[in-house]
């Protein structure tokens, strides 16, 4: 372990054995630093590097999901007379300007009003039953949101808040997207209080209406602050969604909008294409969405051929695809768990070496570029903006990074001061892992100072 590593690990006593790293240069035979590189480890997020290795590797940096818009009846006079379809493909990226343009063209084809109901189909993902609240207990968190095949604007709720100038005035928030049925219940006053970790002062909870109380303070001196919430499923999310997005686009339904399947007489009206998943991955990596990581996972599920293909668990699927993808490449994956793609798991493991063999390879594949710009720049963007800033080896660093109480972790490459590129892993496991990111930023000092 180099010495610097050594030290800021011990000043924050943890020990070696709760310790694993792994560094390689891009052009070597053979690791430069090995320190319990074949232990399990729990990654955090950089397990978003081994659900963005898969989907690159099985679908490409240029795939993409097509969301369906179709009817099995007619338009007369502005009126579909019966039902509209949306038809999912369990797109990650279907944000509320993509429906809202998708909703718009359909006015541009004349329709004005929908007699029966807009019928939404998420029907590709077969998923099993999911629990917001059984990560960490905070189901009203975006980050807890399971994948759907037709999720819409990640299931977010945005909230802009704007603290007053004095203690005790008034919040005010505006939410965004607009969402039909829903009620933001403001409850947020103004506190005196320094603007250090402010969203822990801000509850949250819903209540038949649906209802989104907030309630707490924040602190004048934060200034305007953005928070997220999930109000809703994501069957339930998207529904209030095209609803409110087709009023805003002027048109009518007389029925109402509902989860169904679609019928095999219903023809095609308009198609909607994602991003490519180049750019899919690079908003997963950069800001460390776990939201699309999961949803990756699921569509890798769809691609699944093995032998339990017929269990139709999407997510279980996703993980055995991702898993044979890596096996089929070479790479050791004896060690390797994975629950649901995004490393928000207290079960996910995965070795060092394992990591670290992939990132090698990872740079072989014609999809590289792709791969090292989605993710964050140690000093400048994303995730990892905060590190290394003060450091010659800021900017030098793209690097993935993982927080969960108890664990701390990078995976990345790094180019040293020689212009020599190097793969460098470290994860922590251990009860004062949130006190090891001076001995990770280490770790990257000394890979960059061409020490190995």
């Amino acid at each position: 372990m180099p010495p610097a590593v050594r030290l800021a690990l011990g000043s924050a006593q943890i020990p070696d054995s709760a310790v694993s790293v792994w560094v390689q240069p891009v052009d070597a035979p053979a690791p430069s630093l090995s320190v319990n590189a074949r232990a399990g480890m729990n990654p955090a997020s950089v397990m978003k590097l081994v659900t963005a290795f898969a989907a690159f590797d099985q679908l490409g940096p240029t795939h993409t999901w097509s969301t369906r818009v179709a009817s099995d009846t007619t338009v007369s006079q502005g009126v579909l007379t019966g039902n509209l379809y949306v038809v999912g493909s369990g797109d990650p990226a279907l944000d509320k300007d993509r429906v809202g343009k998708l909703l718009r063209r359909l006015r541009g084809l004349g329709i004005e009003r929908i007699a029966g109901d807009i019928v939404l189909d998420g029907s590709v993902l077969q998923l099993p039953p999911h629990d917001p609240d059984a990560f960490d207990g905070r189901g009203l968190r975006p980050y807890n949101s399971g994948p759907h095949g037709l999720l819409m604007h990640y299931n977010t709720l945005e909230l802009a808040l704007f603290p007053g100038r004095q203690p005790n005035e008034a919040v005010t928030v505006l939410a965004e997207p607009p969402l039909a049925g829903v009620v933001v219940d403001n409850r947020l006053v103004t506190s005196a209080a320094g603007c250090d970790v402010w969203y822990r002062d801000l509850e949250a909870r819903i209540e038949p209406g649906p209802r989104l109380v907030l309630s707490g303070s924040l602190p004048a001196a934060c200034g305007p602050r953005t928070w997220s919430a999930a109000p809703l499923a994501p069957a339930e999310f998207g529904a209030a969604l095209v609803a409110a997005l087709w009023a805003e686009a002027g048109g009518r339904l007389d029925g109402q909008v509902r989860s169904g399947l679609t019928p095999a007489s219903a023809q095609t009206l308009l198609t909607h294409e994602s991003p490519p998943l180049a750019d899919i991955v690079r908003d997963m990596n950069k800001w460390s969405n776990n939201v699309i990581a999961r949803q990756l996972l699921a569509s890798l599920g769809t691609t699944y051929q093995g032998e339990a293909a017929e269990a139709r668990d999407m997510v279980t699927l996703g993980a055995r695809a991702t898993a044979e993808r890596l096996a089929t490449a070479g790479l050791p994956v004896d060690s390797l768990v994975i629950e649901n793609g995004a490393g928000l798991s207290r079960i996910e493991r995965v070795p060092a070496e394992t990591l670290g063999q992939m990132l090698l390879l990872a740079w072989q594949r014609p999809w590289m570029p792709e791969y090292i710009s989605a993710l964050p720049v140690a000093g400048l963007d994303g995730t990892a903006r905060r590190r290394l800033r003060n450091s010659p080896a800021s900017g030098q660093a793209h690097i993935k990074t993982g927080t969960l109480n108890g664990v701390r972790a990078i995976a990345g490459y790094v180019l040293d001061r020689n212009s020599r590129r190097h793969v460098v892993v470290m994860m922590v496991n251990h009860p004062e892992a949130g006190a090891s990111a001076s001995a990770q930023d280490a770790l990257l000092e000394w890979v960059w100072g061409a020490q190995p």
